[in-house]
């Protein structure tokens, strides 16, 4: 049960990290219909940027802080800079366009910060367990576990309950509209790009301290952040949150007892290579069966 319980703690906080990436990607994705593959690259700036403040500071919580705020600013300016320019264009050319950005930005913290990466050490009141029972869990992970749903929370009200929210839906449903009303649709698509930056970000940051920051760390959770929003449907936070919840989760429990299940029939070195796998292959089973039977995703939102 104790074992049972602490992966399932774990499937949760990696469905979490996955959807404060999947989030900014779904916004900018299904709302400014603009593919972004640079936005790995804001999740891995978080990690350095958190690893580098709090070392410099000795303070956890301001380097999270610093480090949403200087990746919103980096988001911002993206947008300003390239992003802007590419709306109206072909996919084809954002992808080119923004897998490019992510070389450029790979190779500058590569200059900055160095190939081996960096460490984040945890404050004292994080590095150490909470008794729940009889059941003993990490303290950081419940963390994340909270900041994940308090911003997940967050951002669910923004954009379905808020006037915020409303003239972000009036912007992506009909720009021409928007504009003749006095929306400055500019600086509400330079908004949802830079809040897509700072959630990426803090999902890096919070997972720094787990996986440390490491160049090209973005590129693997951006796949599975596609995947997410493909389940969930292109635009919808609530299915970005639940997707994500079904992938962590999957992906989690996947690891830790599929391979338990093929070592009754193979060896135990190939159930051990083999579970992984078939856990990882289920994620894109699951994304196959949504694409086939309901493309728009299991929650679209309701202007789609």
């Amino acid at each position: 049960m104790t074992l049972l319980v602490s992966q399932v703690l774990n499937g949760i906080q990696l469905g979490l990290i996955l959807f404060l990436l999947a989030a900014g990607l779904t916004l900018i994705f299904g709302i400014l219909d603009f593919i972004n593959l640079a936005h790995g690259a804001f999740y891995m700036l978080g990690a350095f940027l958190v690893a580098t403040v709090s070392m410099w500071s000795g303070s956890f919580l301001l380097g999270l802080v610093a480090a949403a705020v200087i990746v919103g600013i980096i988001g911002i300016a993206v947008e300003y800079g390239l992003a802007r320019t590419l709306y109206h264009r072909d996919h084809l050319e954002q992808v080119l366009a923004t897998f490019g950005l992510l070389l450029v930005v790979d190779t500058a913290v590569h200059y900055i910060w160095g190939p081996a990466g960096l460490s984040v050490p945890l404050p004292t009141w994080l590095d150490g367990f909470v008794r729940f029972g009889g059941i003993t869990l990490p303290a950081y992970r419940i963390f994340i576990v909270v900041c994940g749903l308090l911003l997940a929370a967050a951002l669910w009200f923004v954009i379905a309950r808020t006037r915020i929210g409303m003239v972000v839906r009036a912007s992506a449903s009909n720009r021409a509209m928007a504009e003749a009303l006095g929306i400055e649709t500019k600086l509400v698509f330079a908004g949802i790009f830079g809040v897509g930056a700072v959630v990426a970000g803090i999902a890096g940051s919070l997972v720094a301290p787990i996986s440390g920051a490491s160049i090209g760390m973005g590129g693997p959770v951006i796949i599975l952040a596609f995947v997410i929003i493909i389940i969930g449907g292109l635009g919808s936070i609530r299915g970005a949150f639940i997707a994500a919840m079904l992938v962590g989760i999957i992906d989690t429990l996947g690891r830790a007892y599929i391979g338990s299940v093929l070592a009754t029939v193979f060896t135990q070195k190939v159930a051990s290579t083999a579970g992984p796998a078939l856990a990882s292959i289920l994620i894109y089973l699951i994304m196959c069966a949504v694409l086939a039977f309901k493309p728009e995703g299991l929650f679209p939102p309701a202007s789609r």
